[in-house]
C-alpha cells in the first residue's frame, strides 16, 4: 500500500467508523490548467501517468530492438514475443489473409492498453488512465473509424452499407426491423461496448484493490480482533492484485482481437 492509502485509512480510522472509497481517485485536482481555441483542458494526475505509461511501453519497443540478434536475448525475445502474438494470433487468424498490413496498428493499440493498465498495480501509480471512461473511448473511436474507412476503402461506399443495412436473404419487408437494428448494432453498439468493457473491467479492479487496501489499514488502526480481519483484507488485497494482472493482460488482448474482428468484417462482407 502506498503512504496516501496509509494516510487516508488513518483519516478513515479517526471518523466514525470505516468508509467505503468514492470516486475521488477518478478526479484528482488539476496540476495545469489551459484554453485553446475556447476549449478547456486540464493536465491531472491521470493525464501524467497515461504520459509516463506511454513513454515507457515506447522504451521498451526501442530497447527491444535496439541491438537485434540472431539469437534473441531476453528483452528481445520479450518484445519479439508480444509482437508476434498480435501479429500471427490476431492479425493473420483473426483479420484473415489480408490482416498483415495490419499488424503495426494492432500491436501498437495492444502494447498502449497493456501499459496503462499495468500503471493500476505500480506503486505510486495504482489507477489505469482506461478506467477513466474518456480514454477507452477515444480508442474506441479511433478504431470505429479506421473500421468504417478501411470497408469502404475495399468494399466500396454503395456495397459496405448496403451489405451491413440489407442482408442479404432476407425477406424485403422485415427490413423495416432489420435494418435499424443492423445500424445500431455496427455505428453505436460496437463502439460503446468496446470502450465500456475496457473501462468497467479498469475501473472496477481499482475499485476492488481500493476498498481491501483500505479496509486493511483501517482495521489494523483499530485494535483488538481487528486485526485478524485486517490481516484477511491485506491478503485479500494481495491476491486481487494478482487476479487484476490477469485481467490487465486479458483486456488487452481482447480489445485487440475484437479491432481484429471489425476489420475482418470490414475488409469482407459480413453478409
Amino acid at each position: 500500500m502506498t503512504s496516501s492509502a496509509l494516510a487516508l485509512g488513518h483519516v478513515l480510522a479517526a471518523g466514525p467508523g470505516f468508509e467505503a472509497p468514492g470516486l475521488e481517485a477518478f478526479y484528482p485536482e488539476p496540476l495545469w490548467h489551459f484554453t485553446v481555441l475556447g476549449v478547456d483542458f486540464e493536465i491531472t494526475r491521470i493525464t501524467l501517468i497515461l504520459w509516463i505509461a506511454t513513454l515507457a511501453i515506447c522504451a521498451f519497443l526501442v530497447a527491444t530492438v535496439r541491438k537485434p540478434q540472431i539469437v534473441p536475448g531476453k528483452l528481445q525475445f520479450l518484445g519479439e514475443s508480444g509482437y508476434s502474438l498480435v501479429r500471427d494470433g490476431i492479425a493473420r487468424d483473426v483479420v484473415g489473409p489480408k490482416g498483415l498490413p495490419f499488424a503495426p496498428f494492432l500491436a501498437s493499440l495492444f502494447f498502449f492498453i497493456l501499459a496503462n493498465n499495468l500503471m493500476s498495480i505500480i506503486p505510486f501509480a495504482q489507477i489505469s488512465p482506461m478506467a477513466k471512461f474518456g480514454f477507452p473511448l477515444v480508442l474506441a473511436l479511433i478504431c470505429y473509424v479506421m473500421y468504417i474507412w478501411i470497408g469502404i476503402r475495399e468494399q466500396g461506399v454503395g456495397r459496405y452499407f448496403k451489405d451491413i443495412l440489407f442482408l442479404p436473404g432476407v425477406p424485403p419487408f422485415m427490413y423495416i426491423l432489420v435494418t435499424p437494428i443492423e445500424l445500431l448494432q455496427n455505428f453505436i453498439v460496437r463502439p460503446f461496448t468496446l470502450a465500456v468493457r475496457l473501462f468497467a473491467n479498469m475501473f472496477a479492479g481499482h475499485m476492488l484493490l481500493l476498498v481491501f487496501s483500505l479496509g486493511a489499514t483501517y482495521l489494523f488502526t483499530v485494535g483488538g480482533l481487528s486485526y485478524v480481519w485486517g490481516g484477511i483484507s491485506f491478503l485479500m488485497s494481495i491476491v486481487m492484485t494478482f487476479f487484476e494482472l490477469l485481467v490487465i493482460f486479458l483486456q488487452a488482448y481482447v480489445f485487440t482481437v475484437l479491432m481484429g474482428t471489425y476489420l475482418n468484417g470490414s475488409i469482407e462482407a459480413e453478409h
